[in-house]
Formats: C-alpha cells, structure tokens, sequence
C-alpha cells in the first residue's frame, strides 16, 4: 500500500544556509532528499538560491548554479576565506554603522526587549549601510544586509539595488552557527558555484540533476519583475526532456497548483509516462490534480522525477 512519504522516512539533522531564501528547501529536505538516487558521480543544483540542498548531498562533484551573479559571488566569497576571518569583517561592518549586537549586548543596552525588537534603532544606520551598498556592492556587506534585512531575505528592484527594510533581529547566535557551519561545510566539500542561465551548464554523464526554478503559480520575490514566465517554463520543461533522452536523471521541485491557480503546463507535461509526480508537502493526504474539492487556499508541492525512487511513496499519477 502507498503511503505518504513523511511518515516512511527518517528524520536527518540537515544543514540550514544562512540565507532565509524564498522558497528554500530546508525544511522539506527529509521529504526530498530520500528520493533522490542512491549512486551518481555529480550532482548538479540548477537554481541553487539558498543553497540548502546542495550543502546537503554528499556526491564526489557538486555545482550549484544560480543566475544571480550576487548570490554566488557571495558562495565563493565563503568558500574562499577563513571563517575567522569572515566573521571579522561582519562585526567590523556592525561596528562601523552602529548596528546593533545584541548577541553581545542583550536588549536592555539598546533600551528594548525581544518581544519589541531592534528595528528602530538599527532602521537609519541599516538604510545608510544599505544605501553605500547599492553604490558600492561587495559580498561581506551584502551578507551583512542580509543579517539586518526584514526576515533576513533577499529582494533587488528593477535597477538592481538591494530594497528591503530593516529586520526586527540582528546577529543572533543561530545565526552565527548556520554561518559557521555553512562555510566549514562548503570548504569542505568539492562544490563549484557557478552564475549561468541553465541552458548553459555543462552536465556530464553519470549526473543527477536537482531542479527547483520560479514556481509559475506562484508570486514571490524571485519572480517579479517578470522574473520567470510562460516562456521560461516551456524552455526549462524542454530541457529537462532532452536531459530525460540523454538517460540523465533528474528530480523537479514544483507546485501544480496554488491557491486556485493551477500550473496547466507543467500539468500537461507531467502526465507523460516517463515521469512520476511525488507528493511532497505533508500536509495533503493525496495530491493528485484530478482530486475533487480541494482547499481553495491550498499548494501542492511536488517532486517530478524521470526515474522510480528506491522508497515506495505516495504519487499522483
């Protein structure tokens, strides 16, 4: 009998990116990652964002790939240079601006609790920092905006300047262990990053290709601006078929449908015989397009594969 993939897998103690990235993975690694094959020689993220799954694969060569040349200028600035020595440079950009330091100071210095939070006080020093950022970007200071960004997300306007408000949090201790622990495991790993369009990379044989792009259902930061379109999705899903006639697996996170708006071409697309179609948010007892009277509010993540999975999980076609 099938059953919903989280209740027959165990549970892992996965890596967390220090970078909140919309749509990142990280929690619903314990879902994903067991479908992924058991043996491939290269492992390849095509839209690597937050990087939360590919700091996770153990493969001999791993590339993540992302389009914005900012994120993975940042990657190989970690991948790069001495944890003490990135650690450094962040508290001498807090100490510069005047930003707050409660993991060092506590609340009270800065006249404030928890509950209330510091984005008052760091709101003009964060937008002066933000301000000679867009003028003058470099990777320490991107990440350190990151730090002091409302939610610790990501979000560049149309002339590419870095626009988000202040955070209601600083530095805090867990952020500084995912930082820790992210750069000690890139630096340890055979792990290039790379900024190109997806077209563009090289796949050798004996690959797997993990893919998780814009949703088109969806609205998010990384899909303004007409970020990813109509136009994007045919490309990629043709991709994907020319890996799938190459015999490269690969592993496609999705959502088929989003709060009423349905994804008819990936739709359309899934329903080839070659490809299996994964529930993967627990939070649905079936997740087959066909089900009657669905929550109007509902998304239905997916995992699309062009291979069966070791584990015997619940699927929608």
């Amino acid at each position: 009998m099938n059953m919903p993939i989280n209740s027959l897998i165990q549970k892992y103690d996965y890596l967390k990116s220090p970078l909140n990235y919309t749509g990142g993975k990280y929690k619903l690694l314990s879902q994903i990652i067991p479908l992924f094959p058991s043996s491939f020689d290269t492992f390849i993220d095509l839209f690597t964002g937050g990087c939360n799954v590919a700091i996770n694969i153990n493969a001999n060569n791993i590339v993540a790939n992302d389009i914005n040349p900012k994120i993975i200028e940042l990657y190989n600035y970690f991948k790069n240079r001495k944890l003490e020595k990135i650690e450094n440079e962040i508290e001498s950009i807090i100490k510069k601006y005047n930003l707050s330091n409660s993991s060092f100071y506590g609340y009270e210095y800065y006249n404030t609790n928890s509950k209330l939070g510091l984005s008052n006080y760091n709101k003009e020093k964060y937008l002066r920092l933000r301000e000679e950022y867009n003028k003058n970007p470099n990777p320490i200071m991107f990440y350190t905006l990151i730090i002091y960004a409302f939610n610790n997300q990501i979000r560049f306007n149309k002339k590419g300047e870095f626009n988000l408000p202040v955070n209601k949090r600083d530095f805090t201790q867990n952020m500084r262990k995912n930082l820790k622990l992210f750069v000690q495991r890139i630096q340890k790993k055979n792990i290039s990053f790379v900024a190109k369009d997806f077209n563009d990379i090289d796949i050798p044989n004996n690959s797997f290709v993990y893919v998780d792009p814009p949703y088109l259902a969806t609205i998010a930061s990384y899909n303004e601006n007409r970020g990813w379109t109509e136009e994007h999705e045919y490309k990629l899903l043709k991709y994907l078929d020319k890996l799938d006639n190459r015999g490269i697996k690969f592993a496609l996170s999705n959502v088929l449908e989003n709060k009423g708006v349905k994804n008819n071409i990936l739709l359309k697309w899934c329903q080839s015989d070659k490809y299996r179609v994964h529930c993967i948010d627990n939070s649905y007892s079936n997740c087959s397009y066909q089900t009657k009277n669905r929550d109007k509010d509902s998304t239905e993540e997916v995992l699309i594969t062009n291979y069966k999975p070791s584990i015997n999980v619940l699927t929608s076609l």
